[in-house]
């Protein structure tokens, strides 16, 4: 067995469950399987991984990018997010610049949103 053909589990901290099982079930439309005896959440992604929830203290959440979903067409990704009500992140940096909340650098264009909780999340594409 190798680790590179092995399904993965993608593990983010939330304070709050309730909270954030509405978020990644109804508002990014995430298939919910249900939670584990530690009262973790689970979620099914594509290519067999998933996507586990723990519940942790305010402040464990990473300022960088936790999670990112290669889409076909970002723009209609963004259009279908926002009309869940999610907001996405606009930059101003020397070296990223958000345009329409796109960013463009070595061939990927990105943008990114925040859980409630506070994880940085992306949709990109190449």
């Amino acid at each position: 067995m190798s680790l590179a053909t092995c399904p993965i589990a993608t593990m983010l901290p939330v304070t709050d469950t309730d909270r954030a099982k509405d978020f990644y079930a109804n508002t990014l439309g995430l298939p919910f399987e249900g939670s584990d005896p530690m009262g973790e959440l689970l979620f099914g992604l594509g290519g067999g991984a998933t996507l586990v929830l723990l519940p942790r203290e305010a402040g464990t959440q990473s300022a960088s990018t936790a999670m990112s979903w290669k889409v076909d067409d970002l723009e209609a990704e963004i259009a279908e997010l926002e009309g869940r009500g999610v907001v996405f992140e606009d930059y101003d940096l020397p070296d990223l610049k958000t345009v329409n909340h796109i960013a463009e650098t070595d061939g990927v264009r990105a943008a990114w949103f925040l859980d409630p909780d506070g994880n940085v999340l992306c949709v990109h594409t190449r």
